[in-house]
């Protein structure tokens, strides 16, 4: 049984970086992923803010602690596409549906802009973007797409 403590809540990141941001870039650096240290580093250097056009950077949170959080930015190489990045789940909430929740708000968004969004599935990741309909596509530095249909899926 749930009760609202226990709903994960997905913010909008657009001026600074949540509270609770080191730990998980910490805990992110113990595991060998050093893409949310770029997230940090870009951020700070204003490089990338995820604030263009179809652009979104969400954290999640529960219970006021920052559990993940993950970013759509326009496609670099594929023209015409959005891509997933800085996608990071921290363990304890691993297999709790915060990871689902945030890639299912990260597509709604990319509907309104892309019919197509890329992912480069980090080591061990693939089943689970697969399981949220992304295809194998290994190539132009991403690993999985999704077209999307421009109508909400329920």
């Amino acid at each position: 049984m749930r009760n609202n403590d226990c709903v994960p809540k997905l913010q909008r990141v657009i001026e600074v970086l949540p509270a609770g941001f080191d730990a998980l870039r910490a805990e992110a650096r113990a595991e060998g992923y050093l893409f949310v240290e770029r997230l940090a580093t870009d951020w700070m250097s204003g490089t990338m803010r995820f604030d263009r056009e179809g652009d979104a950077l969400l954290a999640a949170l529960l219970n006021g602690v920052l559990a993940g959080i993950g970013g759509l930015t326009i496609e670099p190489v594929v023209p015409h596409a959005l891509r997933m990045r800085r996608f990071y789940i921290r363990l304890a909430y691993r297999r709790s549906g915060i990871g689902r929740m945030l890639v299912t708000a990260l597509l709604e968004r990319a509907r309104s802009t892309s019919r197509l969004v890329t992912v480069n599935a980090g080591p061990g990741s693939a089943a689970f973007w697969e399981s949220l309909g992304f295809a194998p596509d290994a190539r132009d530095g991403h690993t999985h797409i999704q077209r999307l249909d421009k109508r909400r899926r329920s």
